[in-house]
């Protein structure tokens, strides 16, 4: 007996209160909380325990067949530019050229760069000992300071892989990771910006504090050159691009030459060229350290993996329950278009605080219902899932751990993050949104 309508929508929405709560409440790792959601749901619409103990592997392995080498050498890449101190000379580098006067537009820029291969939450943590030694010289306040270089690698976090919520999406969505990467580049910029200008606005009228001293990370006793502390996050981005653009020209054979960057361009070869570059940018390493780096990348990444491999699993059952063409025949998703998974990922982000819980959860939702949102077309999946990001941005507050990592590394209290921080991520995510609805009229 197929389930209905109804039954199908109960047991969706208390699939997804079980995610929230367990994760936001309880604080329960969020693989369990999905896993669990998985057989709520699943039992609810009445499918065979057998069925659901197969579809959930099924989705488990898919995600992971298609994300897992990206994930862990995205991580193994954003590790080693941390302990080689690359993200501390591209961080001087640009403020130098930018000068200290715009050091607010300095920071937001090198948290825009470190934080293409790098998670949001430790690029802060590496960057904020140069953060408040900036604070210190300039006189600008610490509040415009922080929230600066903190939207700067958020605006990136939510949008761009090999970070681990949009490459998941990509890869639930079935988007191209080049042109992710490309497009998701230019719709990052103007949050960047929104957010630094929020920070500026608003962070003068908080009153400055001094802030605690953050822990002293030793990453290298003798950084790098700037041009080998670059080479690991562009020259990734630069394959990527190309192979995504080449892959454009299908119609017809491929010369020998293009070939070459077909193969480099495949994002797993492309962040291996990037850990080599990043290795590179020290003459002489100890074995052991080696070993630790990328048994601390491994350790990491596994973490993350069980995340996104438990979101595939929760993607696979809700196939399975054709929620797609139940909703789609119940409700006009077409006049919502792009606003819908938008909507969707900014409640589970405020809900439950993680973008990157947010935007997995979303995304399997939104896999079976792109028909009915109009969005089933190559450049419809490629806006759903930027759409999807701009969602995961809205807002951060007090549930997510990004939130406490400023406020600790930067010594801000409660009142100014929710002022300047939680506001600024609003209105990132909404500008992110306005962006990607104008990218829809000119592309579609």
């Amino acid at each position: 007996m197929a389930a209905s309508f109804a039954q199908v929508m109960i047991f969706l929405i208390l699939g997804i209160g079980i995610i929230i709560l367990l994760t936001a409440v309880f604080r329960i790792h969020a693989f369990f909380a999905l896993l669990m959601a998985c057989f709520v749901v699943g039992l609810g619409v009445q499918l065979p325990a057998a069925s659901i103990i197969t579809v959930t592997k099924q989705g488990f392995g898919n995600i992971m067949q298609s994300l897992g080498f990206i994930i862990v050498l995205g991580t193994t890449l954003g590790v080693v530019l941390e302990h080689t101190g690359s993200t501390k000379v591209m961080a001087t580098y640009i403020l130098k050229k930018i000068g200290e006067k715009q050091a607010p537009l300095a920071m937001s820029i090198t948290g825009f760069i470190v934080g293409l291969p790098i998670f949001c939450d430790s690029g802060y943590i590496v960057l904020s000992g140069l953060n408040k030694s900036l604070c210190r010289r300039t006189g600008i306040s610490v509040i415009i300071m922080s929230v600066s270089l903190a939207t700067g690698l958020y605006s990136v976090h939510c949008l761009i892989p090999p970070h681990p919520g949009a490459a998941a999406a990509a890869s639930t969505i079935g988007v191209d990771y080049g042109k992710l990467i490309v497009t998701g580049i230019a719709v990052a910029i103007p949050a960047m910006l929104v957010g630094r200008a929020w920070a500026r606005y608003a962070g003068r009228k908080i009153k400055d504090e001094t802030p605690a001293e953050a822990p002293v990370i030793d990453l290298a006793t003798k950084t790098p050159s700037v041009l080998l502390s670059f080479l690991p996050v562009l020259v990734p981005i630069v394959l990527i691009g190309i192979k995504s653009f080449l892959a454009i020209e299908t119609g017809r054979s491929i010369p020998a030459w293009m070939q070459v960057f077909m193969v480099a361009g495949d994002p797993v070869i492309a962040l291996a060229i990037g850990i080599l570059l990043a290795f590179c940018a020290v003459r002489t390493w100890n074995k052991n350290m080696i070993g630790k780096l990328l048994q601390e990348a491994a350790e990491k990444a596994g973490g993350i993996l069980v995340i996104i491999g438990a979101g595939g699993a929760f993607g696979a059952i809700l196939a399975a329950t054709q929620v797609g063409q139940h909703v789609s025949n119940a409700v006009n998703l077409q006049a919502l278009g792009l606003l819908f998974p938008f909507m969707l990922t900014a409640i589970l982000k405020t809900a439950q605080g993680s973008s990157t819980v947010a935007i997995i959860t979303a995304s399997s939702i939104i896999q079976p219902l792109l028909p009915a949102l109009g969005l089933d077309s190559e450049t419809g999946r490629l806006l759903a899932v930027l759409s999807m990001g701009a969602g995961s941005m809205t807002l951060s507050h007090a549930n997510d751990a990004y939130f406490w990592v400023i406020a600790k590394f930067s010594g801000l209290d409660m009142r100014s993050m929710l002022q300047v921080y939680t506001l600024a991520s609003l209105f990132m995510g909404l500008t992110t949104l306005g962006v990607v609805y104008i990218l829809s009229l000119v592309m579609m």
